[in-house]
């Protein structure tokens, strides 16, 4: 279920989920059956072993010092990741009546999703924005996220205007049923994002058994 209200209005949520229950139930409803007509049958894309993002990097203030100041909250509007050719609108979704993550609507494949209940993108804080790998006509909005590099880019538009612009240190792909919620999810203290999708294995029974997760942390408001 969607939180809509959200999509209408600039309203700061009033409850936050707590990032042990995120990192539990995030995205474990992505997991879709990829296309099996042939041109996708290699599957998506998945981060190289040089991408993985540092364990020092995250919470690191060593590049801080010219970084723009926190922006204040406001809805995320679109998703640009110029380098794999990403240009989406964005909705807000949040925990449904069983806990989990919402998706987006798979029937739509060039749409992400903004995790509501975190902070919104350029506020102190990691921000979440999540996406279908693929639906059964094939590649989705964020189906070449793993190839994303370190110093690549990922814009936020958001509803007040400001593009929060973010700059990738780490791209990795991480089971599923060893989620390191943590470190993904951790608040560093300075404002970053996190972009998420399906990766990994791959089973007709079980789906993908992975997730690929880009962190990027604030680099310029425009």
């Amino acid at each position: 279920m969607f939180v809509s209200e959200l999509a209408e209005e600039e309203e700061r949520p009033k409850k936050r989920a707590p990032w042990g229950v995120i990192a539990l139930v995030l995205l474990t409803g992505l997991a879709l059956i990829r296309n099996g007509s042939g041109e996708f049958d290699v599957g998506p894309p998945q981060p190289a072993t040089a991408a993985a993002a540092d364990n020092h990097v995250t919470g690191d203030t060593t590049r801080t010092g010219g970084a723009p100041a926190p922006l204040p909250f406001s809805v995320a509007d679109r998703i640009s990741i110029p380098a794999i050719r990403v240009d989406a609108p964005a909705t807000p979704v949040g925990l449904d009546m069983e806990g989990w993550v919402d998706a987006p609507p798979p029937e739509d494949p060039n749409l992400a999703g903004w995790f509501s209940g975190a902070v919104s993108p350029g506020e102190k804080g990691t921000a979440v924005m999540v996406g279908h790998v693929d639906n059964r006509q094939g590649p989705a909005v964020f189906y070449g996220l793993g190839a994303l590099k370190k110093g690549h880019r990922v814009e936020v538009l958001r509803k007040d205007g400001k593009t929060a612009v973010f700059e990738i240190y780490g791209i990795e792909v991480f089971e599923k049923n060893n989620f390191p919620g943590d470190r993904v999810y951790g608040n560093t203290g300075t404002p970053e994002i996190r972009v998420i999708t399906c990766g990994g294995g791959f089973s007709k029974q079980n789906g993908y058994d992975g997730n690929v997760v880009v962190f990027a942390r604030l680099i310029e408001v425009r």
